[in-house]
């Protein structure tokens, strides 16, 4: 809708005393779904009033997958496959969030070595997720460097996860139970590595962003939300964390022995652009403490729980143990029943509180399965804190609130 007005051409156009009078005109422009800078598909149908954003109205569902009904016909352990193809920025966070709704629901006890295990790869992918938002967010404000700095020590990440389970992006980490494999001497040499590598090169990167005069007006101030209004819509994670509220699932509601480990809760105060970056970028550091914690208190012992029933045998005793082979052959082939029950598991993902919620009525598959993303439920706040801001700080406001298509459509 455009709303115009036609001015007088020239002051012989007037008469002594009369006045000019101009209309306003609103512009509609679509922002997406192929706009580079959206970081996904989906599309903003924005209101302009000249250069200030005055509504927006998200359009989601560009690649939506329909998991949760397909979902419904595949079996508990094909499922992994699903989930790391959400936010495909920190997979095994996904992948282990399902694992423990899974385990929840089969009541099987992990080991303390695997949920050691599970904590340091979570980490990992917390840090490759905030380099990828942080980074980014570099680049839409002008700034390439830093981006270069730190996207070197996500491929480090990545070759850890290559060395555990043999894939980078979309991982398929881990098992029902436990890990699919122990970590071995090269996966521990290169986490150590990791820890002493990328400090340094963190330092290096606040250097260029925290203090930089060009980036703190870019961003502070800009894609502000008070702390009642995030809650309002349902916020979590580092968003919620910036609008000052310390809410973090890992601490009120602990798993997989994270009560173990000594770390702090970044929070802001203003909820704006650079507050989102500096929670992210102190979230990094903490990461960095657990991993160390759990790295030097790795527990000895199984690293996968003793539930023939639901996890894979390994592959050698597959091959020469007859036991072995009908466990392996009835959980592939999905053909053990799970119990009766309704579960709700939450883990702290990249963007906040990554949830499933699962009925079962006692078949191979799931009755109904329902995934909290984090994104698609931040991503409704999104036109309220663009208005009065113009193109460039919506831009800036997206990329600092991380969305994530693939777990935004879901």
């Amino acid at each position: 809708m455009t709303e115009t007005s036609v001015a007088p051409q020239n002051n012989t156009d007037l008469a002594k005393g009369d006045q000019v009078q101009y209309v306003n005109e609103l512009t509609t422009l679509n922002l997406g779904p192929t706009h580079p800078a959206t970081h996904g598909i989906f599309q903003n149908i924005l209101t302009m009033d000249g250069e200030k954003i005055v509504a927006g109205e998200q359009t989601v569902g560009y690649i939506h997958r329909a998991f949760e009904k397909i979902a419904e016909r595949r079996p508990f352990y094909q499922i992994t496959t699903l989930t790391d193809r959400m936010n495909y920025c920190s997979s095994p966070i996904n992948n282990f969030g399902w694992h423990m709704t899974v385990e929840k629901l089969l009541s099987i006890e992990v080991p303390k070595r695997a949920q050691y295990i599970r904590v340091i790869l979570m980490e990992l992918a917390r840090i490759a997720d905030h380099i990828i938002c942080n980074g980014i967010l570099g680049v839409d404000t002008g700034a390439f460097t830093g981006f270069l700095y730190v996207y070197e020590k996500r491929e480090e990440i990545y070759e850890i996860y290559e060395e555990i389970c043999g894939a980078r992006l979309t991982t398929n980490m881990g098992r029902v139970g436990g890990m699919e494999r122990d970590l071995n001497s090269t996966a521990i040499h290169k986490i150590n590595e990791f820890l002493k590598s990328f400090p340094p090169v963190l330092k290096e990167f606040e250097r260029l962003f925290n203090r930089n005069r060009i980036f703190m007006d870019r961003t502070i101030g800009v894609g502000g939300i008070s702390a009642e209004r995030a809650m309002s819509y349902g916020f979590t994670g580092p968003n919620l964390r910036a609008a000052g509220v310390d809410y973090d699932v890992r601490v009120m509601s602990p798993y997989s022995s994270y009560e173990d480990f000594e770390f702090d809760i970044p929070v802001g105060q203003h909820g704006d652009t650079y507050d989102r970056f500096m929670v992210r970028n102190e979230e990094m550091w903490q990461s960095l403490r657990i991993i160390e914690q759990a790295i030097k208190n790795l527990p000895e012992g199984p690293y996968y729980a003793d539930a023939p029933e639901f996890y894979l045998p390994p592959k050698q005793e597959v091959y020469r143990n007859m036991e072995a082979l009908i466990y392996h052959f009835k959980i592939v082939m999905g053909e053990i029943d799970a119990p009766i029950g309704e579960v709700y598991h939450a883990v702290e993902g990249g963007n906040g509180e990554l949830g499933f919620y699962l009925i079962s009525d006692g078949g191979r598959t799931p009755y109904r399965l329902h995934f909290r993303r984090p994104c698609f439920i931040y991503y409704q706040a999104y036109p309220e804190m663009c208005v009065g801001s113009t193109i460039s700080d919506a831009i800036v406001t997206m990329s600092s609130l991380n969305v994530i298509a693939g777990e935004l459509d879901a």
